[in-house]
């Protein structure tokens, strides 16, 4: 059995690989995501990350598809207390922002689609600098102490707008960041490494990575000269055109073959053996895609290994 990991300073426990929502609804229907989530689950996976807004780009959604396939998934199941949700505002068509009116409006709307009368992980999807951390901090809190929110979390935030967000509650005695969600993988280490991570360490939070395998580059499948059908493709696909994107799929192809393990599995693991990640956050359309994605709860990479990849991803 996968040991869980604890989610920072929060009481919740997670498995090492939480399961991307952001497919269920866009290129996953209905019985596609039941079919993943069954098998995630099967495989000791409790870990589910989603958004309200998920899938609005897609033509003739309206968002809040993905929270609504979960929601039903649960009900048939009946599994609530199994599975770790986490969700997100600021981004739905209907409720855009963090105003504190839209935050509550929003999160009844996520309650409601997902079939639950609590969210365990509540993030800010993106930060909006216009609105003071006061208001959001504050409605957040609201929300715990209604006992719609165990926790809550940021996504997509500066290091300075988290710092005063943290700052703020521990001042007023209120909900608390435990998590956040930066975009962080082998090809885009910046945005977390730095700053942002000198306060997560500081504070006790820990990181949830999404985008954690680039959009399916980081899973070997996209070389010189191959076609990938994909929805995501074009993203992907960019990363073979620099240095960086070589050397890490050289690295990880190096790496895999000591192990007898997939390129994704690797990749996964180079973001989990960081000691602020608790849980790299990964998708699957397909039940045949996982198998890859949950290695990363059994393989443990050397430090000689972590640091050739550190090193070619630098």
């Amino acid at each position: 059995m996968t040991s869980l990991r604890k989610l920072g300073s929060s009481d919740l426990e997670v498995f090492p690989l939480a399961l991307g929502g952001n497919v269920f609804g866009w290129t996953a229907d209905r019985t596609q995501s039941f079919a993943v989530l069954d098998a995630y689950t099967a495989a000791g996976g409790n870990f589910i990350d989603t958004a309200d807004s998920y899938s609005a780009w897609v033509e003739g959604n309206k968002g809040g598809e993905s929270e609504t396939i979960i929601g039903e998934w649960v009900k048939e199941r009946g599994n609530r207390s199994d599975v770790v949700i986490a969700t997100k505002v600021s981004q739905h068509p209907d409720f855009p922002g963090l105003s504190a009116a839209n935050i509550k409006a929003a999160a009844d709307a996520s309650l409601k689609r997902l079939g639950t009368d609590y969210i365990d992980l509540y993030y800010t999807h993106f930060d909006k600098p216009e609105v003071p951390v006061e208001e959001i901090i504050g409605a957040l809190d609201e929300l715990v102490r209604a006992g719609k929110v165990r926790h809550i979390a940021a996504s997509n935030i500066s290091a300075e707008r988290l710092q005063a967000s943290l700052d703020f509650s521990d001042r007023e005695g209120l909900a608390r960041y435990v998590a956040l969600q930066p975009h962080y993988n082998l090809v885009s280490r910046d945005t977390y490494e730095g700053a942002l991570r000198d306060v997560a360490e500081r504070y006790g939070l820990v990181a949830v990575p999404y985008f954690a395998l680039a959009s399916g580059f980081l899973t070997g499948k996209y070389r010189p000269g191959a076609t990938v059908d994909s929805a995501r493709a074009q993203g992907a696909a960019k990363h073979l055109e620099t240095e960086r994107g070589r050397k890490v799929l050289a690295a990880l192809d190096e790496v895999a073959r000591a192990h007898d393990a997939e390129v994704a599995t690797v990749a996964l693991a180079w973001l989990a053996a960081e000691p602020t990640v608790a849980a790299p956050i990964a998708s699957a359309r397909t039940v045949e895609q996982l198998p890859a994605l949950l290695g990363v709860a059994e393989l443990r990479l050397t430090d000689d290994e972590i640091a050739r990849l550190t090193r070619a991803s630098a």
